[in-house]
Parts: C-alpha cells; structure tokens; sequence
C-alpha cells in the first residue's frame, strides 16, 4: 500500500490536471489545493506506513496511525470517485467503465486498510 500511495502522491504533482477536473464543486477554493493536498497526505501515509512497528506516537505504532489514516483517506477521496463517474458516463467507450470501475476498487482500498490495521494489532 505504501508504494503505491507513494506513486499516486507524486502524481499528485506531476499529472495534477487530469485531477483537477475530478475535485467536487462543492469543496470551496482552488480545486489544485485540494489535490495537493491529497497528494501529500498520500506521501504522508506512505512514510506512516514504512515506519518501523518499534516508532510510536501518542502511544501508538505510527504505522498503525498510517493504516487508520489511510482508510481515512480513501473514505475522503470517495466522493471524487464518484464526481468522477457522474462526469465521465457520457465519454466514449471505455472511460466510463473505468470511472465506475474505480468505485468497487476504492472499495476494497477501504478494507485493506482496514486489513493493515488489523493485523497491525495483532503483532
């Protein structure tokens, strides 16, 4: 999971257009803030995520604040997938079928956060 929030992130930078249009309306201010700053909570979570089991925060594995963060994350980003689906079910052929494609895969980005944590837990 951290690489690959740690690839999405810098996408996040280098590609930030194609994102843009996908930043729901209702959110106020400019729509390139907001996916910097999901950008940066993606590295964020990334580090998080590759601390070692040892580092703690307020008492907790940083690495299972990471997972929690992430399943967050996924939870906030969610309605920009959806945005995304509404605004691409009229394109040709097969963008629409990967705009509601990404709706079931967030999905299960939820659960395997949650995995993370999980077994995190466990150790």
């Amino acid at each position: 999971m951290a690489i690959m929030l740690i690839v999405t992130g810098i996408a996040h930078f280098v590609f930030p257009k194609g994102l843009d249009a996908i930043v729901p309306g209702f959110l106020p201010g400019d729509v390139r803030f907001w996916v910097h700053l999901s950008g940066v909570a993606e590295l964020v979570i990334a580090a998080m995520l590759l601390a070692p089991l040892s580092v703690l925060i307020w008492g907790k594995r940083v690495r299972l604040l990471g997972a929690y963060s992430a399943l967050l994350l996924f939870i906030a980003v969610f309605p920009a997938n959806i945005n995304m689906a509404i605004m691409w079910s009229d394109r040709a052929m097969p963008s629409p079928l990967f705009a509601y494609a990404r709706l079931p895969l967030q999905l299960a980005l939820f659960y395997w956060a949650w995995a993370i944590a999980r077994d995190i837990k466990r150790r």
